[in-house]
């Protein structure tokens, strides 16, 4: 017994501390990943020096004396900074995620090599212009330096996620840049999504009444019903068994995305004949799911060539060298997502005698076929399959949203996109606007424009304001009724498209009388545009308070005025819908009287402070559960989130269908019964989450920001080292957006999809502009700049990044220096 005490302590005595120096060692080695703030690096493929210059923000000023040497240099600092957020991008983009993160990926390949993104992108590549080729090959040789650089003395050269997952990078490629652009078209895509939805809901009986009830339209969207898609695509009926897995096609690119509402935004331009100092302003925040490291990267590009300076200012993506929100020395822009409805699905029937082919119009064809292998992290393990596709384009995988068990026997889905097209030259767009200096050159510069549809605004140092929505859009036959709100039969010559709008006739205004634009996601046409969209705009509560705010507010528009705007946070669709909610059940016995007295208080301010925001959300919430979860059954989770104009419709005697009646129980119930008992529900889950005590209810600490890390948000332990969480205001409908995940039992009032960038550019003086991410420009933990703007956004703050030496030069904090070698 004397020995083992003895070496007891001996080992407590001398292994213990080595353990602990060991660990000591070890974390200083990964801290020491952070690239020096300065440095110098020879390059080859350079024309003269570029100067990386870091201010106190983290934000570079590169400047060099080409437009390539700068996309070198910028490439660089995105590798220095986002590193690993790239390397997750671009193998999502090949299919390639399960060799990162194994098992759990393996559908998500499937879906992303069935696409053919990859393949898609290294065909566009070879069709841009040389300029353009050119200046992503500089972009990729800026990324390609820093990843064959010499390491450093006791340091790892690779962020810490590399190290973790003992994951080497290869060599960036320029198609690599392209699939990472691509990739912005899988984030914000969403109507297959809805129309699978649509084919669920008929697969489970509902008419078309009842699904427009489900998906309503705009008010103003006058289309033909839908046709019954139980006849038109000969389904059957019956209960459904749907796996309920995160399998969406992005759902591990950005933990958590939003799956069914993709994209929303604000954005604005004002006139000067409309401001105070008699320049035009202009304010963009686009609204995306909250990750960490933020999508966004902030950079000033600085041109310092022969004939003259050039600087362009803004948030860029890492794994691109476009400035796709921002300004220059002359013009400023800012992007909302449109929306269009760029993707069909195609129900295509197989030949029973030969499962090789398929209906067309033509009678049977051949699918095409290629053999993928996706190799699988943690052991010798592959996934071999075979992806196929047909004339409108790739056979979806039956787990993608569970088509497969909604079809009917001896038939496929197949998605036709615009994203998919080879041809897709949106890259060339987004350089040739850095050359414009006018609204009319940007919106000219837009013509090879392909993917995603956004609805931009611009404006000039000349006064000038625009809008101009580029994008490539489908045309569909007159006789097709569906309008690409369902899928549709791939073997009837009616549904195929018939063409894309003309560029001349794509949505576009310029200086309108009334001196100002804005949009929100809504429907930006009127009825008198003849060409279809969508019919699945976003609610218009939004656009109602930009319109109050900005566009018809004849008070003179100031910068502090639109700062105050992207920081609202008043609900219209709450001062809608809470008031009738309220008026079913006051005065009844059976509810939460203290409950009813907040909410009748409440001014539908959707402010971090507050409890009775929480208590809202956490009533809606219980509500839809209520009333639409015994309808829809295994349906209802993927149809599940704040529907504003669902709920009014039902309060306001508008639908056809009861749906507040429960069909589990024998009795009948009333809207007011549910609605009461809900409320219940509510207050009694918000005691099981935050306790008893109502005072200590607020809304900003639950409805924190995801800032999900990929992958390691799902990782106990590094999800509090690598996310990153602040208590944020705003709700599904304010300005200031905050979406919440109401089917995520776990954090259900999380915002999980927000404003993810602001920008606003006043013309009587550029270098005041502000800007501000939701994370930080590092994307390493161990980095000051990891999460120090998180705070700031929260508060709807921001940072300037001036464009004149004089003001930036002082905060330099650390500089690069890359020669040509």
């Amino acid at each position: 017994m004397r020995r083992i005490i003895k070496a007891l302590v001996r080992f407590i005595f001398v292994a213990v501390p080595l353990l602990i120096v060991a660990a000591g060692a070890g974390f200083i080695w990964l801290a020491r990943s952070l690239p020096p703030v300065s440095g110098t690096l020879a390059v080859a493929p350079l024309s003269d020096t570029v100067t990386i210059a870091r201010d106190q923000n983290g934000v570079p000023h590169i400047s060099g004396a080409t437009m390539d040497d700068v996309f070198m240099g910028l490439g660089f600092a995105h590798a220095q900074d986002r590193l690993w957020q790239m390397e997750v991008v671009r193998i999502a983009a090949q299919g390639r995620l399960s060799e990162l993160f194994g098992e759990t990926t393996v559908d998500s390949d499937i879906w992303l090599r069935s696409m053919g993104l990859y393949e898609a992108s290294k065909a566009s590549y070879e069709l841009l212009s040389d300029d353009t080729r050119a200046a992503v090959d500089a972009y990729s040789a800026g990324i390609n330096a820093w990843l064959s650089r010499e390491g450093r003395t006791f340091a790892s050269k690779l962020p810490p996620e590399f190290v973790i997952l003992g994951h080497t990078p290869e060599p960036w490629e320029p198609a690599h840049t392209i699939a990472a652009l691509k990739m912005m078209s899988v984030t914000l895509a969403k109507n297959a999504a809805d129309e699978v939805m649509r084919l669920s809901f008929a697969r489970l009986g509902y008419s078309s009444q009842d699904i427009a009830e489900l998906l309503p339209l705009l008010p103003s969207d006058n289309p033909p019903p839908l046709p019954d898609l139980t006849a038109l695509l000969e389904l059957s009926s019956g209960p459904l068994q749907i796996s309920g897995k995160e399998e969406d096609r992005d759902a591990l690119v950005v933990p958590h995305q939003d799956r069914t509402r993709k994209g929303a935004s604000n954005n604005w331009v004002i006139s000067g004949s409309r401001t105070e100092s008699g320049q035009p302003i202009l304010a963009n925040d686009p609204h995306l799911s909250l990750s960490a490291p933020s999508i966004w990267y902030l950079a000033h590009l600085r041109v310092e060539a022969d004939d003259g300076v050039r600087n362009f200012i803004g948030a860029t993506t890492p794994g691109s060298p476009l400035v796709l929100l921002g300004r220059s020395d002359t013009l400023a822009w800012g992007l909302t997502n449109t929306g269009s409805d760029v993707q069909d699905i195609f129900i295509e029937k197989v030949n029973p005698d030969n499962d090789g082919e398929y209906l067309t119009p033509d009678g049977w064809q051949a699918f095409g076929s290629a053999e993928e292998t996706i190799k699988i992290r943690g052991g010798s393990d592959e996934r071999v399959f075979t992806r196929r596709w047909t004339r409108h384009g790739p056979v979806l995988p039956p787990t993608y949203l569970d088509i497969g068990q909604y079809l009917p026997d001896n038939t496929v889905a197949a998605l036709q996109w615009v994203a998919l097209a080879p041809d897709d030259l949106t890259m060339n767009a987004g350089l040739k606007a850095l050359e414009a200096s006018s609204v009319e050159q940007f919106q000219a510069a837009m013509s090879s424009y392909v993917t995603p549809m956004q609805s931009m605004v611009i404006a000039d140092a000349s006064g000038n304001i625009g809008l101009i929505a580029p994008g490539r859009v489908p045309i569909r036959d007159p006789l097709n009724a569906v309008m690409g709100r369902a899928p549709v039969p791939g073997w009837d010559a009616t549904y195929d498209w018939k063409g894309t709008i003309p560029f001349s006739r794509l949505p576009r205004q310029n200086n309108p009388p009334i001196g100002a634009i804005g949009t929100a996601n809504t429907k930006i046409v009127g009825a008198d545009y003849p060409y279809l969209l969508t019919l699945d705009w976003e609610e218009p509560w939004r656009q109602e308070r930009v319109d109050e705010l900005i566009v018809n507010n004849r008070t003179p528009q100031t910068f502090a005025m639109s700062r105050d705007a992207q920081a609202d946070v008043r609900s219209l669709a709450f001062a809608d819908i809470g008031p009738k909610m309220l008026a079913l059940v006051d005065g009844r016995d059976d509810v939460d009287v203290a409950a009813v007295a907040t909410l009748k208080a409440w001014d539908f301010e959707m402010v971090r402070d507050s409890g009775a925001p929480l208590i809202f959300m956490a009533w809606l919430r219980e509500s839809m559960i209520g009333i639409y979860s015994d309808d829809l059954g295994p349906a209802f989770d993927r149809w599940f989130e704040a529907r504003g104009n669902v709920m009014l419709n039902l309060l306001d005697g508008k639908t056809q269908r009861d749906w507040c009646d429960d069909g589990t129980t024998p009795g009948k119930e009333s809207c007011g019964d549910i609605l009461a008992a809900s409320l219940d529900r509510a207050v009694a889950d918000l005691k099981e989450r935050y306790g008893a005590d109502r005072d200590k209810w607020n809304w900003g600490a639950a409805h924190k920001s995801a800032g999900a890390h990929s992958p390691f948000s799902e990782v106990p332990m590094l999800n509090s080292i690598f996310d990153v969480q602040v208590d944020s205001p705003g709700g599904p409908f304010t300005l200031d957006r905050g979406k919440t995940r109401l089917a995520d039992p776990d954090t259900p009032f999380i915002n999980a999809s927000g404003s993810s960038f602001r920008g606003i550019y006043d013309f009587e003086d550029l270098d005041k502009s502000t800007y501000i991410q939701t994370t930080g420009q590092s994307g390493n933990p161990f980095s000051r700049h990891y999460r120090d703007f998180a705070v700031p956004w929260s508060d709807v703050e921001g940072i300037t990044i001036p464009s004149d030496p004089a003001l930036y030069e002082p905060d330099i904090v650390g500089t690069w220096q890359l020669t040509p070698g």
